[in-house]
């Protein structure tokens, strides 16, 4: 879909902070010197079966986008796609579970637009807010920048396990688990950054870690270098990669992202997997200023906010994992 940006004119307004010619996480428009617009959108099909909880993971996962350039969500609108004969009690339900997750964010939902479609989908158009001088953005990786993960991975390969082969769920608490996690909003791990000069950042969704790694390092004057160990997964995931569990973005992501991308020898195979697993409402990968990297820590403990060190900016391109 990256190249599908080709077929649009270049634009050259100059409040257009962020589009298609600097692909970030979201759109950025200034309208007054320390105030720029964020826009984004995102929706996706059930993944869990509760129709509030998905309601609520899918407004977290699109409002996201919004904390990965360093703003505050403002308001949004639905975004779904009803089947013929959808009880209006579920469809209330997924859309009371959205509000809510908005709401938690600070936020409003203003509207939305309805289709009639085979297969249920929802999410949102989130409109956020920031100071043009604090943005994050992918292309901002420097050499020996401390990169945090504020949540762990493996939702993607455990709501699989529950859906498509509910044999290999290991445990119930699992789901719960990483439901609990494809809650959590990152605006805590947002707001901790933007006061610790943080400046380069992404959300770790569809693309996987090494998917979403790699698309900073593309963009930036530096590359990465993770500490495959420290990475931080949800109960289980090496027994859910064991049992065969994958997903199709999973596979996708390795082929479109593998040349970027040197896994070393010594890394379990169960983990490298892994890494290269679709997320859902999943953490926010962080560049910390080497200066700042006990302050950010510091200050993400003293405000309860989930970090993992996971490895540092390095001066060779493109991604190594060791």
């Amino acid at each position: 879909m990256r190249q599908l940006a080709q077929a649009f004119p270049a634009d050259a307004d100059p409040n257009l902070l962020a589009g298609l010619q600097t692909p970030d996480d979201a759109a950025v428009y200034r309208i007054a010197e320390r105030v720029a617009l964020i826009q984004t959108a995102d929706f996706f099909t059930p993944i869990v079966d509760d129709p509030h909880t998905f309601g609520a993971i899918a407004a977290a996962n699109a409002m996201s986008d919004v904390y990965a350039m360093g703003g505050e969500v403002l308001f949004a609108l639905n975004v779904a796609g009803l089947p013929e004969g959808l009880p209006t009690a579920v469809l209330s339900a997924i859309l009371e579970g959205g509000a809510a997750k908005v709401q938690e964010a600070g936020g409003h939902v203003a509207g939305g637009h309805t289709v009639t479609n085979p297969e249920l989908f929802y999410g949102l158009s989130v409109t956020g807010k920031a100071d043009p001088d604090a943005l994050f953005s992918k292309g901002g990786v420097q050499a020996g920048d401390h990169l945090f993960l504020s949540k762990p991975l493996g939702t993607g390969l455990i709501t699989t396990a529950q859906i498509v082969e509910t044999h290999a769920v290991q445990d119930p608490r699992d789901v719960v688990a990483a439901t609990d996690s494809m809650l959590r909003l990152n605006a805590a791990a947002a707001r901790v950054a933007r006061r610790c000069g943080v400046g380069a950042a992404t959300d770790v969704t569809g693309f996987g870690l090494l998917g979403h790694a790699a698309e900073m390092a593309a963009g930036s004057a530096a590359g990465m270098r993770l500490e495959a160990a420290r990475v931080p997964c949800l109960p289980h995931v090496q027994a859910y990669v064991e049992n065969g569990v994958a997903t199709r973005a999973g596979r996708s992501n390795r082929e479109h992202f593998g040349a970027r991308v040197k896994v070393e020898a010594t890394v379990a195979s169960w983990l490298a997997a892994a890494l290269w697993e679709a997320e859902t409402s999943g953490g926010l990968l962080l560049a910390v200023p080497p200066a700042q990297a006990t302050r950010f820590s510091r200050a993400c403990a003293e405000e309860d906010v989930p970090h993992w060190y996971i490895g540092e900016g390095m001066d060779a391109p493109g991604i190594q994992v060791v």
